[in-house]
């Protein structure tokens, strides 16, 4: 088995804000694992929040060069544990090896992944779309530009409840809350009051990401459901959630992949707690991975490749929230852009 990185610059079609940051393009490292004439690819942008760059994913990537590359007929579970010694300090990169091993797996046996997982994709969820932080009008704009179901919309502002005041003026479709940590307990049990009243579904990660003693207070206070995302990252951290959450938002770059994502998918069901899979800015790869866990989920933010300007990667395609596959097998992704640099390891 062969290794192979690219990296990409993926530009937005909008500069893109939430509370802490604004971004017009993010980096990110493709995953190439080759075995004979067939290949898998796994995708992770990079993320400063986490403090993950391109450089320090692939410098992790090739400090395990040779493990990687051993020729082995590992299960994907099994593959993932032997690498997480030498990648647990970097989920990332460890993500982008874990979804390139699972699609190389199932394309080597001739199915789609979901396919092998022996998931039924009859009722799968619909995914929102994002509208990010900016004034009340180009909000608006962007909403009118891409007309949707279900909208999550980026809040951390002096007049978020005016915001959505606004916005439910021009839609009646679902929304989604994410204040990305920018709230107190306080302001979240009493914004929720008002969002519920204009349709709000949910509130993902309204406190800053240590703050389990007002996670535990707006659990037992809120009047609409709160998810994690910032506060649930690896997999120990789904039994932490409980109690404190309604429900957790996984995201694979942070948990290490689609293996690991399974298991907390898993965990969360048992403790029953709703099970939502996030993206981060992201091309198809990433995004056609998710795609394969949506039998599992109530909720899903899979619109990561539709805020680019230009995916460089053919996979799931989506429309009005609904996600269908494509015909190839494994994830169902292949690279459509040559644009890329070769990283040699």
């Amino acid at each position: 088995m062969q290794i192979i990185i690219r990296s990409y610059d993926l530009k937005l079609k909008h500069t893109f804000t939430i509370s802490r940051q604004s971004f017009d393009f993010k980096r990110t490292m493709i995953v190439e694992l080759r075995d004979g004439n067939i290949s898998g690819f796994g995708e992770a942008s990079e993320n400063p929040y986490y403090h993950k760059t391109l450089e320090n994913m692939i410098q992790d990537l090739q400090n395990c060069k040779e493990v990687i590359e051993e020729n082995t007929e590992e299960t994907p579970e099994e593959f993932w544990k032997k690498m997480y010694p030498y990648l647990k300090e970097d989920m990332f990169a460890l993500c982008a090896l874990d979804i390139a091993y699972n699609d190389l797996n199932a394309r080597k046996k001739g199915k789609k992944l979901y396919e092998i997982w022996n998931y039924g994709i009859d009722s799968n969820p619909l995914t929102n779309y994002t509208i990010g932080i900016d004034t009340i009008e180009k909000m608006v704009a962007k909403m009118q530009e891409t007309p949707w179901p279900v909208y999550k919309i980026k809040l951390g502002t002096k007049n978020d409840i005016e915001i959505v005041k606004e916005l439910r003026k021009h839609s009646d479709a679902i929304f989604r809350i994410d204040a990305n940590c920018a709230w107190t307990a306080e302001e979240t049990i009493k914004n929720a009051v008002e969002l519920k009243k204009l349709g709000v579904e949910f509130l993902e990660q309204p406190l800053p990401a240590e703050d389990w003693e007002g996670a535990r207070k707006v659990f037992l206070e809120s009047v609409l459901p709160i998810v994690a995302d910032e506060s649930c990252q690896v997999e120990a951290d789904v039994e932490k959630c409980h109690d404190h959450f309604h429900g957790i938002n996984i995201k694979l770059v942070k948990c290490g992949g689609l293996t690991p994502a399974r298991r907390m998918l898993k965990k969360a069901q048992e403790l029953g707690m709703n099970k939502m899979v996030g993206c981060m800015t992201e091309s198809s790869i990433g995004i056609s991975a998710i795609a394969h866990l949506l039998p599992e989920l109530d909720y899903v933010d899979m619109d990561g490749a539709m805020l680019l300007s230009e995916d460089i990667a053919d996979g799931v395609n989506i429309e009005s929230g609904k996600i269908s596959y494509s015909n190839l097998k494994g994830t169902g992704v292949k690279l459509s852009n040559n644009n890329y640099k070769t990283i040699v390891l």
